[in-house]
């Protein structure tokens, strides 16, 4: 364990109270609100999650309200923000909270690990904020500003890499006002000790930074590479009836984008021609239930649409149909439905194309 950590958490709060920026969450302790903000801020940056966390307020401004509230519209508020599964635990916790605890959220670590989507960080994050316990945060920014001051070259992302940087970052929180500590180590990593490039003789740890002393500050934190990236090749079929209408279905099962909505959708093992396309089994069924007047390919270019662990290379074929044998919804109204980000970038140029 580092043993130069004297006047570290001192030389954060002073720089904090100096920087930082003026966020909705940080002028409550309102647990409702801090956990909202929290959730949506798991895998998002600031800017991208700020809009996203003033509209769940003001459509649920209490967890009864969230509760409440239809899981589409859940999904519909949350789109664009992805990994969907964030906005479906954050309603099922929604729903324990207000059914099962009466409103009140727990109030400690232990007991807030129980909500669904609530991990070690996001705990940490509420009981020190909200009920001044000293559970030090480990985020991203949290990594990377201890792996670089204190020279430690132990994965992020390995077992022994998570126990170590806990520990330390546990060492360094102090009972009087954890809360605001775990906020300043986090805002100094967002906003100075960045990734690339960071401002290093203007840091307040130049003098101690051991990344800095040894040129490392570039290679650290380490972190062990992902698994190969897996490529899909996805066909939406875009439905066009005589009268505009077309065709969505709601994804089931554990993959991506579980409860959304999409175009029928084929996938293929690699990239597919018109010809192959209707050879294809998934396309003659659904041949069965409609008249098919044409199929024609939207875009040329396959549309990449990057995701953690894979990459979906997707074409988006035009069926215009004089008779279907399926649900069908007015173009007008798609809107109101929750889809992913890759559906919804194809539906507002789509739009254009058709006006």
């Amino acid at each position: 364990m580092p043993k130069n950590t004297n006047n570290f958490h001192n030389k954060l709060i002073i720089w904090y109270l100096e920087n930082k920026r003026d966020l909705p969450w940080r002028k409550t302790k309102n647990p409702y609100h801090v956990w909202l903000s929290e959730i949506i801020l798991q895998q998002t940056r600031v800017a991208q999650g700020l809009p996203y966390y003033l509209a769940f307020v003001d459509a649920f401004p209490t967890v009864f309200d969230l509760a409440k509230a239809p899981q589409e519209k859940v999904l519909k508020l949350w789109q664009g923000l992805g990994y969907y599964s964030r906005a479906r635990n954050l309603h099922a916790s929604a729903q324990y909270v207000s059914e099962t605890l009466n409103g009140h959220f727990p109030t400690t670590y232990q007991g807030l690990l129980k909500l669904k989507g609530v991990g070690d960080y996001t705990a940490s994050a509420i009981a020190s904020i909200c009920f001044n316990e000293p559970e030090a945060v480990v985020d991203g920014n949290v990594y990377r500003v201890l792996a670089r001051v204190f020279g430690i070259e132990t994965p992020i992302n390995s077992t022994a890499g998570k126990k170590e940087f806990k520990q330390l970052a546990q060492q360094l929180i102090q009972t009087n006002d954890p809360g605001m500590y775990n906020q300043a180590i986090m805002e100094f990593g967002a906003r100075h000790c960045v990734p690339q490039n960071p401002n290093c003789n203007t840091c307040i740890f130049a003098n101690r930074c051991e990344a800095y002393k040894e040129n490392k500050v570039s290679s650290l934190p380490v972190k062990l590479k992902k698994g190969k990236t897996k490529k899909r090749y996805f066909n939406y079929l875009v439905v066009i009836t005589k009268d505009d209408k077309t065709v969505l279905k709601q994804r089931t099962g554990k993959g991506i984008w579980r409860q959304l909505y999409e175009f029928p959708l084929i996938e293929s093992d690699q990239e597919t021609s018109e010809e192959v396309l209707k050879e294809m089994k998934p396309f003659k069924e659904f041949s069965e239930k409609a008249t098919i007047d044409s199929v024609t390919l939207y875009n040329d270019s396959l549309i990449v649409h990057k995701l953690s662990h894979q990459h979906l290379y997707t074409r988006f074929w035009i069926v215009e149909v004089s008779e279907i044998q399926m649900n069908t919804v007015a173009f007008s109204e798609i809107e109101n439905y929750a889809v992913p980000v890759l559906v919804e970038n194809f539906i507002s140029n789509f739009s254009v194309f058709k006006n």
